[in-house]
């Protein structure tokens, strides 16, 4: 779900290692250079450079290898021109290892943060793949497709949810994003998302089932054993959600919209938002709202198709600043479906915002199928 973020530091590695050859002519390029050069012309000051640049890219150990390179370099260079008892070598020497004996120092801190840092994306990743599991393709006569694009700007990951329930009359369909980042947002998901699966089958009501999630919500947000800092923290924190409810047997899909974008209807080729007349706050905010959390019955035929998403996609912006503009990338391009629908708008997406996202982004496409004759 967040695909490739704890491999790419094992995947940079031989990269990595190619670009050794940048600081080893840059030693023997400066070697060369300065034995051949006029007495009073001394170059060995820059062989400090092949092991700096070398901890800006490798480990310690290839760090301290051109370091010990660079050393040897400068003893032969004072060996061809003078001696190596030359107080001008000696002391070229001297602040040769110090410095290099630094920047490897540097080097073991920053492949440490790197470690930690890959460990903390696979913690982090492995506890959202629990949280947010797969839609299946198929729901009595839905066709569901989904996609989660993790953001590429930060170990960070996000609170961005979706799930699906079937109930004995249709279909029931959650999206959400939760305020913050990290595992205490993926903490925030994985309450949400335990609610929605263990109610949706019991509360008939569509309103009744949104009514008890925010009553999890605030529960979780006004929790007395958490710690006062926390509990600060935790007093701004919310979650936004549309929560959907289609019926089998009519044209029809009722919507409860918490603060959320409002999803899309693509209908032959057209495209229009789901506007609520009485929108509801966010989930933890309702106490302030005063919102009776009523919901609204939208047409929804055969044929249609609802897409659901979250605001890391309309808040994406390319090089100028411009939002991506969903609804027009969204007209004349659901007719084969909602995986192509899905898999052009995930291209289309990362190519506007030039490859990397700065937050993360879900969306969740469903198509009423022809009911069969």
């Amino acid at each position: 779900m967040v695909p490739g973020r704890p491999k790419d530091h094992l995947l940079s590695r031989e990269p990595r290692h190619a670009l050794l050859a940048v600081p080893i002519a840059l030693i023997v390029i400066v070697t060369v250079v300065d034995i051949l050069a006029p007495p009073s012309v001394h170059l060995g000051p820059f062989l400090i450079a092949a092991p700096a640049v070398t901890a800006s890219f490798a480990g310690p150990r290839a760090t301290a290898c051109i370091g010990a390179l660079a050393v040897l370099a400068q003893a032969v260079v004072a060996t061809v021109r003078t001696s190596l008892v030359d107080l001008n070598h000696t002391f070229q020497l001297i602040t040769l290892i110090l410095m290099s004996a630094f920047v490897t120092s540097f080097a073991a801190r920053r492949e440490r943060h790197e470690t930690e840092l890959t460990q903390l994306r696979s913690v982090a990743t492995a506890a959202q793949e629990v949280v947010l599991k797969p839609l299946p393709q198929r729901i009595g006569p839905l066709r569901i497709a989904s996609v989660y694009l993790a953001a590429e700007s930060a170990a960070q990951i996000g609170g961005d949810l979706y799930a699906a329930a079937r109930t004995k009359q249709g279909t029931r369909i959650v999206i959400g994003d939760v305020r913050g980042k990290g595992l205490e947002a993926v903490g925030d998901a994985a309450l949400l998302l335990g609610a929605f699966r263990g109610a949706a089958h019991r509360q008939a009501d569509l309103s009744a089932l949104v009514t008890f999630l925010e009553g999890t919500v605030s529960s979780d947000l006004d929790d007395p054993a958490a710690p006062e800092a926390a509990a600060e923290d935790r007093g701004e924190a919310f979650i936004t959600a549309a929560v959907m409810d289609i019926p089998d047997d009519e044209p029809l899909l009722h919507l409860i919209n918490c603060g959320h974008p409002p999803p899309l209807l693509v209908r032959r080729g057209q495209v229009s938002p789901l506007e609520m007349r009485q929108p509801a706050p966010p989930l933890g905010l309702t106490e302030f709202g005063g919102s009776d959390l009523l919901a609204e019955a939208f047409a929804f035929e055969d044929g249609d198709i609802a897409l659901l998403y979250t605001d890391g996609v309309i808040e994406a912006r390319n090089r100028d600043g411009t939002f991506y503009p969903l609804a027009e990338r969204v007209a004349g391009k659901a007719g084969k479906g909602p995986d192509a629908l899905l898999a052009h708008l995930r291209r289309d997406l990362m190519r506007h915002v030039g490859g990397h996202l700065g937050d993360d982004a879900a969306m969740v496409a469903i198509e009423r199928m022809p009911r069969p004759s």
